[in-house]
């Protein structure tokens, strides 16, 4: 059975590629996480949008973006990668399969100083607990007072060894707890009613009512608040602060069409792309501008301190704080 899938992208990848070869339309492959390229995430839009100016055909191929990258090394097909975190900038810098941008970044709105010659973001947000007004009255207005809770309340979070937003709140606990990390994840574990592969799952637990709150993003409610009207959703908002978390894209330094992906690059930083990532993704776009933001997002809370690890030292910390949350969830 897991072959299936395997077959349906060969398939798939040979019709695209006839398809490529029959317009005569040179093609750029950009390797993306599941999401972005399904019907309900960004990928259509930016495809829609870049074809229109690049005259050729985006091809995205998604799936774990860089496991797929380590496995294949150079002999990789694709010329670009878009959905890289910033906790895997290091990771994705030794493996020297990416090319230096050369782009001009000044004109970013991160709340964090960017100036990475290689990883080109796109989005982001902040890490933080949502949770259903009319299921919680009292939310935690802080870190500590999540922790003393009472137990009857049920949170979902996800696995940091599978999902980038499970990894995420591994080093924000970490960060806000320091040594005292593994006494924190212990008077969170009666709270945690399940732990998901993915931010979907979890996510899905949450809107279906099986749980209070679910570890996703500050800009979440945005979603319920803009696509259904529900201004139910909200986040919890820490003055420990909130750990920061962007999304990426770069480009190879093996692409066989390098020209088609520094342009892709140059796509990603237009107003037309970053106009579209508010409610494509559901995130800060990485430029704000006149127009870039619907008005619903003015009234989402914004943490006072957003916490960001150099990408050296979110690397160090990976190993021992995933080995403090299993320690503890196995006693």
């Amino acid at each position: 059975m897991t072959k299936l899938p395997s077959l349906a992208l060969m398939i798939a990848g040979s019709l695209a590629a006839s398809t490529a070869l029959a317009t005569d339309k040179p093609e750029l492959i950009v390797y993306a996480p599941d999401y972005f390229a399904s019907e309900w995430g960004p990928g259509p839009a930016i495809e829609q949008g870049f074809e229109a100016t690049c005259g050729c055909d985006l091809r995205f191929v998604t799936g774990d973006v860089m496991s797929r990258l380590m496995l294949e090394g150079s002999a990789s097909e694709a010329d670009a990668v878009i959905g890289l975190t910033t906790d895997l900038t290091a990771k994705a810098r030794a493996s020297g399969l990416f090319a230096p941008h050369g782009k001009d970044l000044s004109a970013l709105t991160l709340p964090v100083n960017w100036d990475d010659p290689v990883f080109v973001p796109f989005n982001w947000s902040e890490v933080a607990f949502v949770y259903d007004k009319t299921r919680l009255a009292n939310p935690p207005a802080s870190f500590e007072a999540l922790l003393e809770m009472p137990d009857d309340v049920k949170i979902a979070i996800e696995d940091p060894r599978s999902s980038e937003a499970g990894l995420a709140l591994v080093l924000w606990v970490s960060e806000v707890f320091g040594d005292g990390a593994k006494d924190a994840w212990r008077k969170l574990k009666p709270k945690i009613l399940t732990v998901t592969p993915g931010w979907s799952e979890a996510y899905g637990l949450f809107t279906s009512g099986e749980v209070d709150m679910v570890l996703s993003f500050t800009t979440s409610p945005a979603y319920h608040i803009i696509a259904e009207g529900d201004d139910t959703k909200a986040a919890a908002i820490f003055p420990e602060g909130h750990y920061f978390m962007a999304e990426l894209a770069a480009r190879l330094a093996g692409a066989h069409q390098p020209e088609l992906a520094d342009q892709f690059l140059d796509y990603i930083l237009s107003d037309a792309f970053q106009g579209m990532i508010a409610t494509a993704n559901w995130s800060y776009p990485a430029r704000e501008f006149g127009g870039a933001l619907p008005p619903e997002f003015a009234s989402l809370p914004r943490p006072e301190k957003t916490l960001f690890l150099p990408e050296t030292e979110a690397e160090a910390r990976r190993g021992p704080a995933i080995a403090d949350w299993i320690s503890v969830m196995n006693e």
